[in-house]
């Protein structure tokens, strides 16, 4: 089984040679990497190309948000299962690919499969801030604001040619209305990898304090998008959200 994995990044030079280390020291043989750069400024560009080869595919040119770099690396892998490593994270281990495979290989039949994540602190520390575990899968959650931790969530190449793309209306919080569309509306089958598979920093598009009210009014608007209750559901997602710093 053949899995590609999407970087996206722009002036990134800080964090970006732990995401691509992180990946090109999986143990399964058998990883298409892809790298779609915004066209940096900051020495991003040259650290990404110090790996040469390595980088199965390397694309640097501007783009229209990191939502339309995602699709860019979508329509160019060609694995049998697709997902995604940031540009400030890193994989828990390297064992994460093999499990990945492993358990899709056990439910032939699901769409996918997701699991769990911890946020680490911006520093050398890493504190751990939160601890996100996914749970297992139920669709009735969904309409809770449930959803699994779009960094875990590998997806086989098929279902997302046939579901679609990231839509580009959304510039925050596009992964929110990606994963509704598939799993709400589509009702898509994903098996739980109960274990650890990403290690994310703070401070991404998603967690930035300064951005906090954008993701919050753009989720609002998914969630009404999709023909949920968009207030309880936003609100219950961020109260499961707050729990989880809590503990």
């Amino acid at each position: 089984m053949k899995v590609s994995i999407i970087t996206i990044c722009y002036n990134r030079k800080e964090t970006i040679a732990n995401s691509i280390q992180s990946v090109l020291s999986q143990n399964y043989p058998n990883i298409e990497y892809i790298v779609i750069d915004g066209n940096s400024t900051d020495g991003t560009k040259e650290i990404i190309e110090s790996y040469g080869e390595r980088i199965s595919t390397y694309i640097s040119e501007p783009d229209n948000g990191m939502y339309d770099a995602i699709n860019k690396g979508l329509k160019l892998a060609t694995g049998d299962v697709i997902g995604l490593m940031h540009s400030d994270d890193e994989f828990y281990d390297n064992e994460v690919i093999s499990k990945v495979v492993t358990m899709l290989k056990m439910f032939h039949s699901s769409d996918g499969i997701y699991g769990d994540g911890i946020y680490v602190t911006n520093d050398l520390e890493e504190k751990i801030v939160r601890n996100r575990i996914g749970g297992a899968y139920n669709y009735k959650k969904i309409k809770s604001g449930w959803l699994p931790l779009h960094p875990t969530v590998y997806l086989r190449k098929s279902v997302i040619e046939k579901l679609g793309y990231y839509d580009l209306d959304f510039k925050i919080a596009s992964d929110t209305e990606f994963l509704l569309r598939y799993l709400f509306k589509n009702k898509l089958n994903l098996a739980y990898l109960n274990t650890y598979l990403v290690k994310m920093r703070m401070g991404g598009l998603s967690t930035s304090p300064s951005r906090a009210f954008e993701v919050l009014f753009e989720d609002y608007r998914i969630y009404k998008h999709h023909g949920l209750p968009a207030f309880r559901a936003v609100f219950k997602k961020k109260l499961r959200a707050l729990t989880q710093y809590l503990d």
